[in-house]
């Protein structure tokens, strides 16, 4: 993901999580709030009922049979049992309709070594660190592992301001 430009598929459904929000390459573990069954607005504005998974400092994952499975192994098969349980989320893809397309997969066994998450204090000083030209927005994301909201913050922080254009003299007065 980079640190500047916007996935496409952060646009089609946003309000869920799914294999563009992790950086290149890195895996995501979080912890699973709750589990159930909800309304989704999917492509064309039709609702339909899914499983979905809550995750804590995360958007909510729609949960499909591959990864519902993947949670049983870990926690056995009664989705009351898994709230308050990490699971570790990576990128894969999948053939669907004939098309290889990403998606998000659970590993077999929860990877513990991750980053640090990084408070709002710490992430507010960073982000006026990275303004000053002290620090970058490369060493953050190497150091830390931020959540879609603050990587959004710091990506408003950061981008450029429009200036507001004086208005012409005589324009109040025609």
């Amino acid at each position: 993901m980079s640190d500047d430009k916007t996935h496409w598929k952060r646009l089609i459904n946003p309000d869920y999580i799914g294999a563009y929000a992790l950086p290149p390459g890195m895996d995501m573990t979080v912890e699973i709030v709750s589990v159930g069954r909800e309304k989704v607005v999917v492509t064309g504005g039709k609702k339909e009922d899914h499983t979905v998974v809550r995750l804590k400092g995360q958007k909510p994952l729609i949960l499909n049979s591959t990864n519902s499975k993947s949670i049983a192994r870990l926690y056995g098969p009664y989705i009351e049992d898994w709230a308050g349980k990490r699971i570790t989320l990576f990128a894969s893809t999948a053939k669907l309709a004939g098309e290889t397309v990403e998606c998000l997969r659970i590993r077999p066994s929860v990877t513990e070594k991750q980053k640090p998450n990084i408070a709002d204090a710490r992430l507010d000083a960073a982000i006026e660190s990275i303004k000053a030209g002290n620090y970058t927005v490369e060493k953050l994301n190497s150091q830390f592992f931020l959540t879609l909201e603050q990587d959004d913050k710091v990506k408003a922080a950061l981008a450029p301001k429009q200036e507001e254009q004086p208005q012409e003299q005589g324009a109040e007065n025609a």
